[in-house]
């Protein structure tokens, strides 16, 4: 049974009429287009370009090199101008493919695909592995792994992920508003490859304009449905949605499809869409340009590689210097040092801040006060969490079930002793992983 919400969360200042109310803005690249090889969870891509090749926009250049891989394409014409490692927004230097763009934007043929009725569920697949489509919203997991479960029979729900509940980011909601017809579309298809499963375009309450447009597209669609969740951060999380879409729980050892259901993004479901519909490979993405530091704050559609001080550019340049600046949104991204770097297919957003409110916090003494748990989405205790995480207390961290953090950031926020309790609980989290790989 639906929720609607979840236990926990936050309601954080949302900044989302900043960009929210203007149109998205197709943006040309004016310098040469990066493609870091590694743009999605698992093996890096294989270049299948060479320096000095000419070519077209639509064309693949690199190839993947595992199961859990994706293929890269060229998003512009032009001249493979080297093959090296080049910085990225992590400010890690990742093996990349340089392309020196030569203005003409001429594309290869792109397939030609029977309408997706007719098409077989492997061969809709097929597309979607081909493209190189991965997830979108951050993840970057490739979507054919996640189309193709061990028990697809088993799926009852498609999830599209509407809710768009980072503050400041409004790139789903734009286009939820001008394009509902192609997320419409995509997720018809993911309904294609499933038999038992119905459609959830799971929406926040703070966008009515975009229920009521869904609700009007969907009326004679009597496999989709779209559900109004309450706003609250994080209503977008993968088990936050899952539970107030269908009222079903899981956690760290599961996958959404042990609960019966797929989850992707608004940008991922559309770039579905374009795949098996128009043929085209994953080469687009929205992105959010926005803050008080931007003069004009929009969303832009952004070809894959172009660099983002680029898009400052785009977005009318700064008000003032920036004291912050971070790719995505403020609750889970992270802060950038430089602005020469690509965008790639995760990025989502880039917010710039006249005032970098974390730095100028004091940390002070827990006052065991129980805000964190309060708000925890996971039922977790981060005050004992962090205390544990200092002392590198693997056995109490594991006792506390911090694998289940999601981290969300709801703890630090709440914080009323400013205690870094999401980072240090991440970081924990990161070195328990790394040894259950092991």
């Amino acid at each position: 049974m639906a929720k609607s919400t979840f236990v926990g969360g936050i309601h954080p200042f949302e900044g989302k009429e900043l960009s929210k109310d203007k149109p998205i803005k197709a943006v040309l690249p004016k310098g040469d287009l990066v493609y870091p090889l590694s743009q999605h969870i698992g093996a890096p891509a294989a270049p299948i370009v060479k320096k000095g090749d000419h070519v077209l926009q639509g064309q693949k250049i690199a190839e993947a090199s595992g199961f859990v891989s994706a293929p890269i394409y060229a998003t512009v014409s032009g001249t493979v101008k080297a093959i090296e490692p080049r910085r990225v927004v992590t400010s890690n230097e990742v093996m990349s493919i340089v392309i020196e763009n030569d203005g003409l934007y001429e594309e290869v043929e792109y397939p030609v695909h029977k309408p997706y009725e007719e098409l077989s569920k492997e061969e809709i697949i097929s597309i979607v592995k081909e493209a190189g489509i991965v997830g979108m919203g951050g993840a970057g997991f490739p979507t054919f792994i996640k189309l193709s479960p061990k028990e697809p029979d088993k799926i009852d729900y498609i999830i599209a992920n509407c809710a768009e509940c980072e503050p400041y980011l409004t790139s789903d909601y734009r286009r939820m508003i001008e394009e509902p017809e192609k997320l419409i579309g995509g997720l018809k298809i993911m309904l294609r490859l499933f038999d038992n499963a119905k459609g959830i375009l799971a929406v926040e309450e703070n966008k009515p304009d975009a229920i009521a447009l869904l609700k009007k597209l969907t009326k004679d669609e009597p496999d989709i449905m779209v559900t109004p969740l309450k706003t609250k951060y994080p209503q977008g999380s993968e088990r936050s949605i899952i539970y107030a879409t269908t009222g079903r729980a899981i956690n760290s050892s599961m996958l959404p499809a042990d609960a019966g259901c797929i989850v992707d993004n608004v940008d991922t479901i559309v770039a579905i869409y374009h795949a098996v519909t128009d043929g085209k490979p994953l080469m687009y993405r929205i992105v959010t340009v926005t803050g008080d530091a931007v003069n004009d704050p929009r969303n832009f559609i952004v070809r894959i590689g172009t660099m983002y001080d680029e898009l400052i550019e785009e977005a009318g340049g700064f008000k003032e210097e920036p004291a912050k600046v971070i790719s995505g949104g403020p609750m889970m991204g992270f802060g950038m040092f430089d602005l020469h770097v690509p965008t790639t297919k995760t990025a989502s957003a880039l917010l710039c801040l006249t005032k970098d409110d974390v730095s100028e916090m004091e940390p002070t003494a827990c006052i065991k006060c129980g805000r964190c748990v309060e708000v925890c989405p996971q039922r977790l205790v981060p005050n004992k969490l962090m205390v544990a995480s200092i002392h590198d207390d693997s056995e109490t961290f594991l006792k506390l079930n911090g694998l289940e953090c999601v981290e969300c950031g709801c703890c630090s926020y709440t914080c009323p002793a400013k205690r870094p309790l999401t980072q240090s609980i991440k970081s924990m989290r990161k070195m328990e992983l790394a040894k259950k790989k092991k």
